[in-house]
């Protein structure tokens, strides 16, 4: 057995264990490589995991194009969250449309109102939620486990990828023909909003095309935060 083999079965364990466990589940898809991978695990298992998506309404066009392909390619239904719209309106009156590069206070604000409200949305009902992050990301997610209790939300937090490395999320996506965003194709390893995100440079770490005016240390949207309390 290869060692990606390996790590696919150990992803469906995972998964299969948190469905015993915590159902109902869901999986929230960025649409990023790695969720991709997820995207295609629990499509090609037929795991009983329901799936959604964020529109914070400043998307990269590459991004809503992959949106329709999952609709198109895969059988799991892809949900679609917007944000508050009369929180947008509140926050653009104040703040300016792009009022989030001031400081990293009113990013995290913006960051709220697009993803984090309608994220808690998308979870209401549910006892567990699947994520596509890796300690490999970003230096704001090494303390990140497996599974852990997110307190934030109340219910149990999935990173069935946490170990997983770059090479092997591409890997993955090349052996099994697996649909992804076409920025990766032009130097963005981590893609969020289109004004918050850039190509990098070879060399660059992977999340310094997000937010690249702040510091590493706060480059987090408020989703995937340490509030969480391990298993033992």
């Amino acid at each position: 057995m290869s060692e990606l083999q390996q790590k696919i079965e150990q992803v469906i364990s995972i998964l299969t264990e948190a469905i015993h466990d915590y159902t109902p589940v869901t999986f929230a898809n960025s649409l990023g490589a790695e969720d991709m991978v997820l995207t295609d695990l629990i499509n090609r298992y037929k795991l009983d995991i329901d799936m959604f998506s964020l529109d914070t309404g400043r998307l990269p066009q590459e991004t809503y194009d992959l949106m329709q392909t999952v609709r198109e390619h895969f059988n799991k239904p892809l949900r679609i969250y917007f944000p508050n719209v009369k929180q947008v309106e509140e926050y653009v009156a104040k703040n300016g449309v792009n009022g989030f590069r001031e400081s990293v206070e009113l990013r995290k604000g913006c960051c709220h109102v697009r993803k984090v409200e309608p994220l808690r949305r998308a979870l209401f009902g549910k006892r567990a939620w699947v994520t596509g992050v890796r300690h490999e990301q970003a230096t704001t997610r090494i303390s990140l486990k497996v599974s852990a209790y997110d307190m934030s939300n109340r219910m149990q937090k999935i990173n069935p990828l946490i170990d997983w490395s770059n090479e092997e999320i591409w890997e993955y996506i090349r052996q099994y023909k697996v649909p992804y965003n076409k920025l990766h194709d032009s130097f963005y390893p981590s893609i969020g909003c289109a004004p918050c995100t850039r190509a990098v440079t070879p060399g660059e770490d992977i999340r310094s095309g997000r937010w690249w005016w702040e510091t590493p240390e706060t480059k987090e949207c408020g989703l995937h935060t340490d509030n969480v309390i391990p298993l033992k």
